[in-house]
């Protein structure tokens, strides 16, 4: 298998004004394109992975105690899914009822909000928030670099990435400010959902 960059579903100006184009194409032209090429430097034709869904090669890696796959190939897949976790005009309190139910059982909307924020915030250093799905109830996670909830026995539903170059040139170093804005204007809850109805 050799990986390769998706194309983004939206246009490079279609988030701003809560995510720029400057950012969307040195986030999502540079710095993915970065991850699918090591990528197929450490998990590609060849190698021990080959053959292996995006998904088997997280866990594995991770499992492994393979570092340079599990965070270059983590963030391929991180970054596959976050680009449509977001699109204009996204975010909100309507959420679809799937989504809703498992939000419920977690204390409800405004808890879920404040408690992914809080993860975001205190993800120290670079890594990712996560609404994540494990023993069939809502959780919220954080991770460390290119790790995700694949590799902590959990489906993620939904990330947003806190690696400074995600958000340095819109919001400089106010990460809260810049999780505040994914959550309500950002987030696809369309694609929450899809990735609700895939661990059914």
């Amino acid at each position: 298998m050799t990986f390769k960059l998706p194309d983004l579903p939206y246009a490079y100006d279609a988030l701003a004004p809560y995510m720029s184009a400057e950012t969307l194409e040195f986030h999502h032209d540079k710095h993915h394109q970065a991850y699918v090429s090591k990528g197929n430097d450490f998990a590609g034709a060849g190698s021990k992975y080959e053959g292996k869904s995006l998904e088997d090669i997280c866990q594995a890696a991770f499992a492994a105690g393979d570092a340079p796959v599990v965070n270059n190939i983590g963030q391929h897949y991180n970054h596959t899914h976050f680009w449509n976790w977001m699109k204009k005009d996204g975010g909100g309190s309507r959420v679809p009822a799937s989504v809703q139910t498992l939000i419920d059982g977690a204390g409800g909307f405004d808890k879920v909000r404040q408690d992914f924020i809080n993860a975001g915030v205190g993800q120290f250093g670079s890594g990712w928030a996560w609404l994540a799905i494990k023993d069939g109830r809502l959780e919220v996670m954080k991770t460390a670099n290119g790790e995700n909830p694949l590799m902590h026995g959990a489906k993620p539903i939904l990330g947003c990435d806190v690696w400074e170059h995600s958000y340095y040139i819109d919001y400089r170093n106010a990460r809260p400010k810049y999780l505040e804005a994914f959550w309500d204007n950002l987030v696809n809850w369309d694609y929450v959902e899809q990735m609700v109805s895939a661990q059914s």
